[in-house]
C-alpha cells in the first residue's frame, strides 16, 4: 500500500518530464525510420535505372525532402513534449492570443532565416542549380557539393568551401555551366598585341581543334580574340576549356602574336 502511494507520488512529481522525454525519443526514432525508408526507396529506384544511380536532380530533391521531413517530425515531437507541461501550455495560449506581436517578433528576428529557408525549398524544386553542377553565383565560382534548407555549399576548387545563403541563389544572377546545350562549343578569350594580324592568328590556330576565331574587342592595350572549339562527347567542359586556353596561348606565343603581360 505504501509502495503504491510512493509510485503515485513519484509519477505526479515527474510524470510530465518522463512523458516529454518519451515523446521526444519517439519523435527522433520516427524521424530516423522515415529517413531510412526514404533512402531505401531511393536505392530501389536507382537499381531499376540503367545507370544504377539517381540523377543529380533526383538527389537534390531527395536530400531536401529528407531534411524537411526530419525537421518537421522533430518539431512536432518537441511541441508535443512541451505541451505536457501545464505552465508552458498556458504560456503558449497567451502567446497565440497575441498573434500580431508574435508576427512582428518573427518578422524582425527571423526574416533572414525564413527567407533562406523558403529559398532553399524553391531551389530544390525549381533546380536552377543541382548537386554536382559547376556554377557562378556573383563572385563565387565552383562546383555545388550540397544544398541544405538554408545555404548552398560550393567547392571553389582551391581547397576552400564557400557557403552561399540560398536567398542569394534566388536573387543574384546565377550562371550554371553544367546546364544548357551540352554539345555547345568551348569558348575562350585570348589577348593579342594591338598591332597583331588577326588573319595570321587564325592561320596559326587552324591546324588545331579550333573551329572559329573572331576579333571581339580592340583597345590600346590589345585585341581580344574569341576562340571556339568543338566539345568532345562526355568531356568535362571546364577541363576542356583550360586545355584549349593553354594550347591557344602556346600557339599564339610561338607565332609572336600574344600580348605581353
Amino acid at each position: 500500500m505504501y509502495a503504491a502511494a510512493s509510485e503515485q507520488t513519484f509519477w505526479q512529481a515527474h510524470g510530465d518530464q518522463i512523458s516529454a522525454a518519451i515523446t521526444i525519443a519517439v519523435a527522433v526514432l520516427v524521424a530516423i525510420i522515415v529517413d531510412r525508408l526514404l533512402i531505401g526507396r531511393a536505392v530501389k529506384a536507382a537499381t531499376r535505372m540503367d545507370t544504377g544511380e539517381l540523377s543529380r536532380a533526383a538527389r537534390t530533391r531527395l536530400r531536401l525532402i529528407r531534411r524537411l521531413l526530419f525537421l518537421a517530425i522533430i518539431l512536432i515531437g518537441v511541441a508535443l513534449a512541451l505541451s505536457q507541461f501545464a505552465s508552458i501550455k498556458r504560456f503558449a495560449t497567451g502567446v497565440l492570443a497575441s498573434t500580431a506581436v508574435l508576427g512582428i517578433i518573427i518578422g524582425f528576428a527571423a526574416r533572414q532565416v525564413i527567407a533562406n529557408l523558403v529559398a532553399g525549398v524553391v531551389v530544390a524544386f525549381t533546380q536552377p542549380i543541382r548537386i554536382g553542377d559547376l556554377v557562378s553565383v556573383g563572385e563565387v565560382h565552383g562546383r555545388v557539393v550540397d544544398i541544405t534548407l538554408t545555404y548552398t555549399s560550393v567547392d571553389a576548387g582551391d581547397g576552400s568551401l564557400v557557403v552561399v545563403p540560398n536567398e542569394r541563389v534566388t536573387t543574384d544572377s546565377v550562371i550554371n555551366h553544367s546546364s544548357g546545350n551540352a554539345s555547345a562549343p568551348i569558348t575562350v578569350d585570348v589577348w593579342l598585341r594591338p598591332d597583331a594580324d588577326v588573319e595570321a592568328a587564325r592561320k596559326a590556330l587552324e591546324h588545331g581543334e579550333v573551329t572559329s576565331a573572331h576579333l571581339m574587342e580592340l583597345t590600346p592595350e590589345g585585341a581580344r580574340l574569341q576562340v571556339k572549339a568543338a566539345k568532345d562527347a562526355g568531356a568535362d567542359r571546364e577541363a576542356h576549356e583550360i586545355e584549349l586556353r593553354e594550347q591557344t596561348q602556346g600557339v599564339l606565343r610561338e607565332a609572336g602574336l600574344l600580348r605581353s603581360t
